[in-house]
């Protein structure tokens, strides 16, 4: 599977972008979804995930702030992104792995990944 994560870009502070996550080879049906950011000189950080059944679990930095989403006709999953921080610039990918992880947060449970996409918010 290929993933193509698009639609980062600079934005104030407060402001919104919505991220996309397509993919091509096959469908996300059956797999979790996760979104992962890496910040200069950083490790990277999980964001969040969606579960085949569309529940989301995100991280408590993010939380009440990006939503993630579905859209299985298109086969694709955004991450909607509001309020946003300078503390949430970053390269952010997108990942397919096991459904219902106990472990969600953790990398190693993503098998695909996409390329990246820059945001950055700007104080």
């Amino acid at each position: 599977v290929q993933l193509q994560a698009s639609g980062g870009g600079l934005v104030q502070a407060g402001g919104s972008l919505r991220l996309s996550c397509a993919a091509s080879g096959r469908t996300f049906s059956g797999y979790a979804v996760g979104w992962f950011r890496q910040a200069p000189g950083k490790e990277r950080e999980f964001v969040g995930t969606s579960w085949s059944d569309s529940s989301t679990y995100y991280a408590d930095s993010v939380k009440g702030r990006f939503t993630i989403s579905r859209d299985n006709a298109k086969n694709t999953v955004y991450l909607q992104m509001n309020s946003l921080k300078p503390e949430d610039t970053a390269v952010y990918y997108c990942a397919v792995g096991l459904d219902y992880s106990n472990t969600p947060y953790s990398a190693g449970q993503y098998g695909y990944w996409g390329q990246g996409t820059q945001v950055t918010v700007s104080s």
